[in-house]
């Protein structure tokens, strides 16, 4: 791994194209695209050039916030994951810190290419990465929302391409937040095994992120039918590694349920996308599931 291949390692690519699919999501919720059925018109520039810059702005800010996390790691990694690239000895401290700030401040700069709106978002989602970073993540309640927010912020921010929508819609947060809350909680026997009270309440977690999912049908704008098809994949996904993991406690176990976890945030943001604007643009969305199933070979998850 040469050093470029170490620093692309600490940003996640795989995870940050689950980042996108959260900005993608966001912005059908918005109304920022037009109804699937009047697309024979095709998108107006300026919608494509919004989801441009909002797409540019969470590559920053998800990419930033993974690249701290191993900088604030870099103690605890040398003894528990030697193989990291900070530990290692490809990647440095500084180096790490200067590409994470920088990512971090193009998030925030692209989002402000888009609304105050946007730019305000953003950085809170910075701020929140950080804090989850340095404090949030030794705390056992607080830290897995922490990270839970980090994501119902970026969707969100996908929303903040209609400002106005923010404020309408600002519950939908809810959703990713209680389910990072859940993954979260798992990942944390990645190392040393899971805890079989957390992996039960992320079970109960999962089942609630998709009684909100299905709740979204009182909206007049949500379609629950074009949502299912996606939903059922959903489930498919997300239950069957937890459950296997839930009596053996095994470490490579958990490890699989948090990357089958991450890796369905595409398929959970395509549900509420074909919901939102048609079961074709949920089709969209989950296109990138495979590009990300890709990236993860080369790439870590977890």
């Amino acid at each position: 791994m040469n050093k470029i291949g170490a620093y692309l390692r600490l940003m996640r690519p795989a995870n940050i194209v689950t980042a996108i699919a959260d900005v993608m999501m966001g912005y059908a919720a918005s109304g920022a695209l037009l109804a699937w059925q009047r697309w024979q018109n095709g998108l107006e520039a300026g919608n494509l050039y919004m989801l441009g810059w909002l797409a540019l702005a969470t590559i920053g800010l998800y990419g930033g916030g993974v690249v701290f996390n191993d900088v604030f790691d870099a103690d605890l990694d040398r003894v528990e994951r030697p193989e990291r690239p900070i530990p290692s000895g490809k990647a440095s401290v500084a180096g790490a810190s200067i590409l994470g700030a920088a990512l971090l401040l193009g998030g925030v700069l692209a989002a402000w290419q888009v609304s105050a709106t946007s730019a305000g978002l953003a950085i809170t989602v910075a701020l929140l990465a950080l804090l989850y970073d340095w404090k949030g993540k030794h705390h056992p309640v607080l830290g897995p929302v922490n990270m839970g927010a980090c994501r119902g912020g970026n969707l969100l921010l996908g929303v903040s391409a209609i400002p106005a929508a923010v404020q309408e819609l600002w519950f939908i947060a809810l959703i990713p937040i209680v389910y990072i809350s859940a993954i979260t909680m798992v990942s944390r026997g990645e190392v040393h095994g899971g805890n079989t009270a957390a992996l039960k309440a992320a079970v109960l977690m999962y089942v609630l992120v998709f009684a909100g999912i299905m709740s979204l049908a009182l909206l007049p704008q949500f379609n629950l039918l074009y949502s299912l098809p996606f939903l059922l994949l959903f489930a498919f996904l997300i239950f069957p590694p937890l459950l296997k993991a839930m009596p053996a406690k095994e470490p490579k176990l958990i490890i699989k349920a948090v990357k089958a976890g991450i890796l369905a945030l595409i398929v959970m943001n395509a549900s509420m996308a074909a919901g939102f604007a048609g079961w074709q643009y949920g089709l969209v969305v989950l296109l990138l599931l495979p590009v990300s199933i890709y990236i993860a070979k080369s790439f870590a998850v977890t």
